[in-house]
């Protein structure tokens, strides 16, 4: 686990036993190939909700002719997308990142640029903005930006992000729910009504005992271990009790009727890389894809760094190894998703799972992307486990994401502060961009206020102005009359 402290030497690495070995470099990152397995397996299961959650938001909603997406057209685009670049990323970038549709993205694309336009035409803006990102990563610019963050700051947003993903994991099961149509009241609430009710949600809380006693006797395998113990004992009640499934949420534990399903490869392909400029305005196509692109651009540096510094790959500057090709990957992933129809895929948070159980390279990628290219197939199978036998993984791995909190120094205000709000934005507003708009901003100003503002490196200037806009969006919105 990255960031124990120990006071013996560290053994020298294994030497490598084959040529996908050296590839991966398993051995030399002190990993094993049952442990990359390990990991490949507890990324999937905890991000396999993509599958169902991603048709239900694209498929939910109407484009400006009031036009839908096929549902099982999109579990396909989505599967399919995701297969290939959580291999690519594997292969190419040797991280133990998985990708697929982004959360938040597909809403945008769903809710923000269909109602003004075609799906076809809201495709090909997530194509452009995916083009945008590789051109910034061809021209080092978002390698650069990454590299200006101060140290402190990228510890930050590891913590932020254990905090953001605990919290995704607890209203996912249903632990921590919002408190419906009572004006004044807190945002969040324990379980129904302030209190823990029904047997999905004993299984979350189950789920999360078992786990955490397993990584505290430091079972190997604990994480996954815990997914699949509690999917099963899922099955049972759900089959005891005869559970409603709308009380399981999105997945059901059933036992699937038919465990092979054929693809649907008709989305793939339907989108029109320039359409959306004859639907709406210049400068409303420019703010869309602006939002896009920061929204994108951050999350995958957030998740890139926090994964990892978790993993214990960051140089001692605080480098990702093979930024420039992992960066180039996820930018490829936009594209990819567009074109498929999928909406932007990028580099998932839920990765830490895999990271959680010993993962170091980027194996556990391409055994994540197999599974999901398995999931084209077995798409009835590969959506069995519920969130609630899944979330405790995104919990544990908070804690682990958590520990990184140590390295920063509070008795600095000026690195304290923004390090504090980082870690605070994040799960408080659900979205990992806002948490490190929020820190960049704070640390710029607070640098300049104490007279330091030449010790701000000028692409960390420029990309708090950028935040600046980004969070002020909606006036200048009005200012330029596009509301």
């Amino acid at each position: 686990m990255s960031g124990q402290v120990t006071d013996k030497p560290a053994a020298p690495p294994a030497p490598a036993s084959g040529p996908v070995d050296r590839w991966f470099r398993i051995s030399e990152r002190g990993s094993t190939f049952a442990r990359e397995i390990r990991g490949g397996f507890a990324t999937f299961f905890t991000m396999a909700y993509i599958l169902v959650l991603n048709p239900i938001i694209l498929g939910g909603a109407t484009d400006k002719f009031g036009h839908h997406l096929s549902g099982p057209q999109l579990v396909t685009a989505t599967a399919l997308v995701a297969a290939v670049m959580t291999v690519a990323m594997g292969v190419g970038g040797n991280l133990p990142l998985a990708i697929a549709a982004g959360l938040g993205l597909n809403a945008v694309v769903a809710f923000q640029l269909a109602p003004l336009m075609s799906w076809q035409d809201a495709m090909g803006l997530v194509v452009l903005e995916g083009l945008v990102i590789c051109l910034l990563v061809v021209t080092g610019l978002r390698e650069a930006v990454m590299h200006s963050i101060p140290q402190p700051l990228k510890q930050a947003i590891s913590v932020g992000i254990g905090l953001f993903i605990a919290f995704i994991g607890f209203v996912d099961a249903g632990f921590a729910t919002r408190i419906p149509g009572e004006t004044g009241a807190v945002p969040v609430q324990l379980g129904d009504g302030g209190r823990l009710a029904g047997w999905p949600v004993l299984v979350f809380c189950l789920g999360v005992l078992l786990t955490v006693a397993l990584v505290a006797r430091k079972v190997r395998g604990a994480i996954l271990l815990g997914i699949v113990a509690m999917t099963v004992v899922a099955i049972v009640i759900n089959e005891i009790a005869a559970i409603k499934p709308a009380a399981w949420g999105l997945t059901a534990p059933t036992v699937p009727d038919d465990i092979v399903s054929a693809p649907d490869f008709g989305l793939i392909g339907s989108f029109s890389l320039f359409g959306a400029f004859e639907q709406i305005g210049v400068i409303t196509l420019v703010l869309l894809v602006f939002t896009l692109v920061l929204s994108d651009f951050f999350d995958t540096m957030g998740t890139v760094v926090g994964i990892s510094n978790e993993a214990g790959l960051l140089d001692d500057k605080g480098k990702v190894p093979n930024l420039g090709r992992v960066l180039l990957i996820d930018g490829a992933a936009a594209v990819a998703g567009g074109a498929a129809s999928a909406s932007s895929n990028t580099s998932y948070i839920e990765s830490a799972a895999g990271v959680g159980e010993g993962a170091r390279t980027g194996f556990a990628s391409v055994v994540t992307g197999a599974l999901f290219a398995g999931a084209l197939f077995l798409t009835p199978l590969a959506t069995v486990v519920p969130a609630q036998a899944a979330a405790p993984a995104l919990v544990v791995v908070g804690f682990l994401l958590m520990s990184q909190v140590r390295h920063i120094d509070w008795e600095r205000y000026e690195i304290a502060i923004p390090a504090f709000l980082t870690i605070a934005v994040m799960p408080f507003t659900y979205s990992i961009t806002n948490g490190i708009g929020a820190g960049f901003l704070a640390y710029s100003v607070i640098q300049t206020v104490l007279g330091k503002a030449r010790q701000v490196h000028p692409l960390l200037w420029g990309t708090s102005v950028l935040f600046a806009v980004y969070f002020a969006i909606d006036p200048v919105e009005q200012l330029l009359g596009v509301k």
